[in-house]
């Protein structure tokens, strides 16, 4: 079973400006083979398999106006046309009704202020105790807050709104098996008590949206301080982009309006 495992990265001055290099030639690499495909749409022709468009951004590094894209590692090129390979694919099959749940768009272009990422495989990367070594970048300093359970096959390197650098690590884990003592229990699902076993042990409901509600009306009070600020142009703050990132990712930000205290009653 394969899982994901995120670390905080913290890259040098010179490091960030090689990364947002990479980036930027991930982002230009999807976006160029994004619109050769929609121009082929609209002549009536199909879209070319990945081993044709590897092939031609093979032929595009060697043009003048596009050499620089020869200044970082193929590795995350190459991934970012099976990532576009991928979306189409994840596209047409919800078209054609073969993909289960909601409806899945065509890919869309990607922009500058959007969150960057670029992907290494095995070939691409080496990891040791101290830091990671990525391809024509170097060594990066990584917070190893927990150990990686296994080699990884891959890793994104992610750049967030807040300018935050984090390592994503795809790595094979093994489930726990527990042993079989061949022993039943009941289960009933409850309001007031999450859950009661048959056994005569209840369960209480976790409640960690509550315990996190002080730092939560933190977050709200930042983003709603220097809203208008941004609003009217202004550069915002460090702080309230680290805000903003976070209420994203709690997936409040869309009700940043209501009164903090409904957010725990519709998350109970």
């Amino acid at each position: 079973m394969k899982a994901r495992y995120q670390y905080r990265l913290y890259p040098t001055d010179q490091q960030k400006r090689l990364l947002s290099h990479l980036f930027g030639c991930v982002r230009v690499v999807w976006n160029n083979t994004l619109a050769y495909c929609q121009e082929l749409y609209r002549q009536g022709e199909k879209k070319p398999k990945y081993t044709e468009l590897s092939k031609r951004l093979t032929q595009i590094k060697k043009t003048e106006e596009k050499k620089w894209l020869t200044e970082v590692s193929s590795v995350p090129l190459q991934q970012s046309l099976r990532d576009l390979e991928t979306a189409y694919s994840n596209f047409f099959a919800s078209c054609k009704g073969e993909r289960k749940g909601k409806k899945v768009k065509p890919p869309k272009f990607k922009k500058r202020k959007s969150k960057q990422s670029a992907r290494f495989t095995d070939n691409g990367f080496t990891v040791n105790q101290h830091h990671v070594t990525l391809a024509k970048i170097g060594d990066l300093k990584v917070v190893w807050s927990r150990p990686l359970p296994s080699k990884p096959s891959s890793v994104t390197v992610i750049k967030d709104a807040a300018d935050r650098y984090f390592l994503s690590f795809v790595v094979e884990i093994r489930p726990e098996t527990l042993p079989n003592n061949k022993q039943t229990v009941g289960i009933n699902l409850g309001i007031a008590t999450f859950a009661t076993l048959s056994t005569g042990e209840k369960i209480n409901a976790p409640k960690p949206l509550k315990k996190r509600l002080k730092r939560l009306r933190k977050h709200r009070e930042t983003f709603l301080e220097n809203r208008k600020e941004v609003n009217d142009g202004k550069k915002p703050e460090n702080k309230w982009l680290k805000s903003t990132q976070k209420l994203k990712t709690l997936g409040l930000i869309s009700c940043i309006n209501y009164p903090l205290e409904l957010f725990v009653k519709i998350k109970r």
